[in-house]
């Protein structure tokens, strides 16, 4: 139970930081009316019988602000990788020029950048329930120590100090990201 308390604050952190990094990810997805090859990689194409990621039938890429472009390996897999990102649901409407897909990213509309603004607001509480979530079980841990006569009661409620300080560090990220992510959708 010592090594659980010793490493407890580097554990902790390395599971804030991976829901940081996972709120990041997902807000790669929120079309913004940029051009990114991030926007494509929840597209799945079926491929030799299989659900397949986009970018591992195909290679992505922005060559202009406002355009994805797409090269499909396989000629075969032009139409379902087309058909594929038109059913994602991400507004995009790609255009075959032989075995490329050119993607023209639309400017968003007021309504659909309050939408996505919305929708970047869920994720980072979904984030910052997830750093909650890990305080709660760090505590938890400290609680376990202490009656286990690991610690005493003035460390543990030092450690506890501790925990809650990397938590208040890692919300405050979370609402970082969410600022700037906001900023970028709603520019003009």
């Amino acid at each position: 139970m010592a090594d659980d308390v010793q490493g407890l604050m580097k554990e902790l952190e390395r599971r804030m930081e991976g829901a940081l990094a996972s709120l990041k990810t997902e807000f790669m997805g929120l079309r913004t009316g940029r051009a990114s090859v991030h926007l494509l990689d929840t597209v799945i194409v079926p491929a030799y019988g299989a659900q397949t990621p986009l970018n591992q039938v195909a290679s992505v890429s922005v060559p202009e602000a406002r355009m994805i472009a797409v090269n499909v390996w396989d000629k075969t897999l032009v139409g379902a990788a087309d058909r594929a990102i038109r059913d994602a649901g991400l507004g995009l409407n790609p255009i075959v020029d032989g075995q490329s897909l050119r993607i023209p990213i639309p400017p968003l509309s007021e309504e659909r950048r309050a939408e996505l603004a919305k929708l970047a607001g869920k994720y980072s509480e979904a984030a910052r329930v997830a750093v909650r979530n890990v305080r709660r079980d760090g505590i938890d841990v400290l609680k376990r120590s202490e009656k286990g006569g690991v610690i005493n009661q003035d460390q543990q409620k030092s450690m506890s100090d501790d925990v809650q300080k990397l938590t208040d560090k890692y919300v405050a990220k979370v609402d970082e990201a969410l600022k700037a992510k906001e900023e970028e959708i709603m520019q003009v």
